[in-house]
């Protein structure tokens, strides 16, 4: 089976099993859902969905668009992306109250930047978008917490101080010491780059089969509380959790800049 196979092979597996509920009354959607949907459509549709039923999500469809993250580049191949599935009513219930609070201390140090809420009626509309899903929290159906496991990496990694040295002994003084400084940019920049393309296969995916999910990033403000709940070494890394389900909301045409209005050419 080639790449082009296994891709239909893993969307068609939902549409097979039929194990969806029935979305709920008025949550009917108008775009295109399934392996017949072409991929500008799909992302030209995916919303940040944050009202979600209850029900419970398919495992399979779970598996499904974990593997589709999968799929995504990382850096050196070091495919260092990992995920935790958590559907445990209890375990989510202790995070929603993690949860209210970063929310909370979010906006405290936002408004203190001068960087609080707006009031025109997109920014509105995401404000209760979040107040809801604060809210509802403990009804979220399932959650993917986007880790960096590193373990094997670690094993092999020489210590910053005999980098230096060897570094040292190479290139000479000045040019390790200019390559340490270039390495903490580019370290502190490019790790992101071996794990949000994965969570957005998997929020494509999601899309794709005719679930609900956004990404989340607001539970780094506690992360070693989120992590102790959750049952994360210490020394792995989150950077993201993605609540997961099925909308109540309409998927549909997402609202951004005209695209003019981003384009640099040549410079600056």
């Amino acid at each position: 089976m080639d790449g082009t196979q296994a891709a239909g092979a893993i969307l068609d597996r939902p549409a097979d099993a039929g194990s969806l509920p029935a979305p709920p009354s008025g949550s009917e959607q108008d775009v295109p859902v399934g392996p017949d949907a072409g991929i500008l459509a799909i992302m030209s549709t995916t919303r940040a969905m944050r009202h979600l039923a209850p029900d419970p999500v398919p495992d399979e469809l779970i598996r499904s668009v974990i593997e589709a993250a999968t799929w995504a580049p990382s850096g050196t191949n070091s495919q260092v992306a990992a995920y935790v599935v958590v559907t445990d009513r209890a375990t989510i219930a202790r995070l929603a109250v993690v949860w209210r609070r970063v929310i909370e201390d979010y906006r405290l140090v936002m408004a203190a930047a001068g960087l609080g809420d707006g009031s025109d009626a997109s920014t509105t509309r995401m404000r209760d978008s979040i107040d809801y899903q604060r809210d509802h929290f403990e009804d979220t159906p399932a959650l993917i917490v986007v880790c960096q496991d590193t373990a094997a990496l670690d094993e092999r990694r020489q210590g910053a101080l005999g980098t230096l040295r060897r570094l040292f002994r190479r290139v000479g003084v000045r040019r390790a010491v200019g390559l340490a400084r270039a390495w903490t940019r580019f370290a502190a920049r490019s790790e992101g780059a071996s794990i949000y393309p994965a969570v957005e296969n998997l929020l494509l995916a999601a899309r794709a089969h005719g679930l609900a999910a956004c990404l989340t990033t607001w539970h780094l403000l506690a992360e070693d509380e989120f992590k102790a709940i959750v049952g994360i070494p210490k020394g792995v890394k989150t950077w993201a959790v993605i609540p997961i389900g099925r909308p109540l909301r309409r998927f549909g045409p997402v609202r951004r800049r005209p695209v003019d209005e981003v384009i640099r050419r040549e410079r600056w």
